[in-house]
């Protein structure tokens, strides 16, 4: 068994009209997600819209979540910065409550050389031995990429463990692949890679669709695994559009206005993201429909 399952939502922050965390809701869709295929949580992504949280908040939201969830699920904690120095702090504050690993991006805007990357993650790891740590990389929204050369030395440490890998590029995943130990963990940070990633050796996607049809993805990895390669195709091709939708505009926009058509009160993205225009919202309308999802 992988070590944070096979599907891990990449879990929403819910506002409240004020714009202040809504922690109750927080808490009942964590148990809906666990209730329905999510084996673990990743509280605090940029799809929980870390970059307009407060450390407060987010360590709020990490024992919220662990409350709700905690053995019955992984609970991950997005813990990663542009500033060692922070990330080493916030990690080491989700180690001391015991969550079951950390969520690490590849430092944003600054665009450190691989070397640097090396020693981020690094001085990261040993700040906290004891804690799970599954990299992030997500060229398009960092500014950098994280090369499988990179990953391979890293992965040399014990408690860096696994990878999402958000490049969309499936060769970077047969990279890494063949750079790394068998027991590194290579996750799909792309929904609509999950089922190709998988035939390259990935275990499993770091998810936004999951929120919605987190079942669904569970048995298309699950019929994958079980040698039924046509059913999995099936649902990959039926689940294909939701993707796409998902991914009109910047995430998290697009998932929080299907919750929302779902009947979850989760609030407006805070600014400077805005919420779904009329055209986005129903599109997804129309998607939700067809999967008699609405």
């Amino acid at each position: 068994m992988v070590r944070f399952g096979r599907v891990v939502t990449a879990m929403i922050t819910p506002f409240k009209q004020d714009g202040s965390v809504d922690y109750a809701v927080a808490e009942q869709l964590a148990i809906h997600l666990v209730d329905n295929g999510s084996e673990g949580l990743v509280v605090c992504g940029t799809t929980g819209e870390s970059p307009t949280l407060t450390w407060s908040e987010e360590y709020e939201l990490f024992q919220v979540v662990k409350k709700a969830v905690g053995g019955k699920a992984k609970v991950l904690a997005g813990t990663g910065s542009n500033s060692t120095s922070e990330a080493i702090a916030a990690t080491q504050k989700a180690a001391k409550i015991e969550l079951d690993g950390s969520l690490q991006v590849v430092p944003y805007y600054n665009k450190p050389p691989q070397e640097g990357l090396y020693r981020h993650f690094e001085a990261i790891a040993q700040s906290t031995p004891d804690l799970p740590i599954m990299l992030y990389n997500v060229p398009g929204r960092t500014g950098q990429d994280l090369l499988p050369e990179t990953v391979a030395r890293l992965a040399k440490i014990p408690n860096i463990v696994a990878i999402k890998e958000a490049s969309g590029n499936l060769d970077r995943a047969s990279q890494t692949k063949c750079l790394t130990p068998p027991e590194f963990e290579i996750y799909s940070g792309d929904d609509s890679l999950t089922l190709p990633m998988l035939a390259v050796g990935g275990v499993g996607v770091v998810s936004v669709a999951s929120h919605v049809v987190g079942t669904q993805l569970k048995q298309m990895i699950e019929a994958f695994f079980a040698g039924k390669t046509q059913e999995a195709s099936q649902i990959h091709l039926q689940l294909f559009p939701l993707f796409k939708a998902l991914f009109a505009t910047t995430n998290p926009i697009p998932v929080k206005a299907a919750l929302k058509l779902q009947g979850w009160d989760v609030g407006s993205p805070r600014l400077p993201l805005s919420e779904a225009s009329t055209e986005i919202t129903e599109k997804l309308k129309a998607v939700l429909k067809d999967l008699s999802l609405l």
